[in-house]
């Protein structure tokens, strides 16, 4: 059970920090939005304090701390940590699928490129569809079609994310685009660096982006009607809410540079006034053929550790060796600090 202050915390957090989130939470039945939101407040805790740190590695490894201190059922003295374990408690939650959103935090600490579109689905898979496999847990969802497809939805949020923030990231020194795109059409990492601007050629990728993303959106809807009734809209309303920002970023004609997309809240209003119609007649409609598609390879890893429940758990090597390479890296920075001093 969740403490009711922490509970608190834990909507303000999401009320604030999640626009797009909170409007679709709020068609989820009680028993699954606060456990959802005390999830996604974790996460976005998470998120943010390795996002706004100058310092990433140390972040990434304090986050590792924290999850390990969550899954031996003492967490840190903090809102989201106790809501979150409490969670992680009630749910059964695998442990594999919050190590997953670490490894892609990771990932990020290391600044990590993705050479093809496959590396970039590798990445999606961790920091967007290990959430979408959370919520089925928290559904008591375990089927894994209905896993594969919730973390098909996961892939199309994070490359709407990413169509999205091409110039905040650029004006970061981040990149997350294919590098394999950017040959392809002549762009420069150390130009685009330099000097963010509006260019046909990121608009075309930005557009390409959102036609891989939105082959991810059609893909999830199958999914949605396997889910339990009460919990259909607001799933349907993170699909449409977040394809909504996707449609923004088109009418800007695809400049993520210029302009950041965005939506207002009439349409918000609107695409939970369609998700609700949807769950209604998806209850009258035959099952898709498109549920029973083999999950995206990217994410099987996920729909296996969510469906198995198994109890055993073990680290992987690859977390192993960017854990390593981030605490090598957080060394050398304390080294030379001290030398500077």
């Amino acid at each position: 059970m969740i403490a009711p202050d922490d509970m608190a915390h834990c909507r303000e957090a999401i009320r604030t920090g999640s626009l797009s989130f909170h409007a679709a939470s709020r068609l989820l039945p009680a028993h699954v939005r606060d456990p959802a939101l005390a999830l996604y407040a974790f996460c976005r805790l998470a998120d943010d304090a390795v996002d706004d740190s100058d310092d990433k590695a140390p972040a990434v490894l304090a986050l590792r701390d924290r999850l390990d201190l969550v899954f031996e059922g003492r967490p840190r003295n903090a809102p989201a940590d106790r809501a979150f374990a409490a969670v992680v408690d009630d749910f059964d939650m695998p442990r594999a699928l919050p190590e997953a959103l670490l490894e892609g935090l990771a990932w990020d600490a290391a600044e990590r490129r993705y050479a093809t579109m496959p590396e970039l689905l590798g990445y999606c898979a961790r920091v967007a569809s290990a959430v979408g496999a959370m919520m089925c847990v928290l559904m008591r969802v375990r089927d894994p079609d209905a896993l594969a497809r919730a973390c098909d939805l996961g892939l199309a949020m994070q490359l709407t994310n990413i169509a999205r923030d091409i110039g905040e990231d650029a004006r970061a020194g981040r990149i997350y685009l294919p590098l394999d795109w950017l040959d392809e059409v002549g762009i420069s990492l150390d130009a685009l660096f330099a000097n963010p601007q509006p260019d046909p050629r990121l608009q075309l990728l930005a557009r390409r982006l959102l036609t891989q993303a939105n082959v991810f959106y059609h893909r999830s809807e199958a999914g949605v009607p396997a889910l339990p009734l009460a919990c259909r809209p607001g799933i349907y309303a993170a699909r449409h809410v977040y394809d909504g920002i996707g449609g923004a970023l088109a009418r800007l004609g695809y400049d993520s540079v210029t302009h950041r997309a965005r939506t207002n809240g009439r349409q918000k209003l609107g695409w939970l006034g369609l998700s609700v119609l949807r769950s209604g007649v998806s209850t009258l409609l035959p099952q898709s053929a498109v549920l029973h598609a083999p999950p995206q390879p990217e994410v099987a890893f996920l729909v296996d550790a969510a469906a198995r429940r198994s109890s055993h758990y073990s680290r992987s090597d690859a977390l192993f060796a960017v854990f390593a390479q981030l605490e090598a890296k957080d060394r050398a920075d304390r080294s030379l600090n001290r030398a500077r001093a």
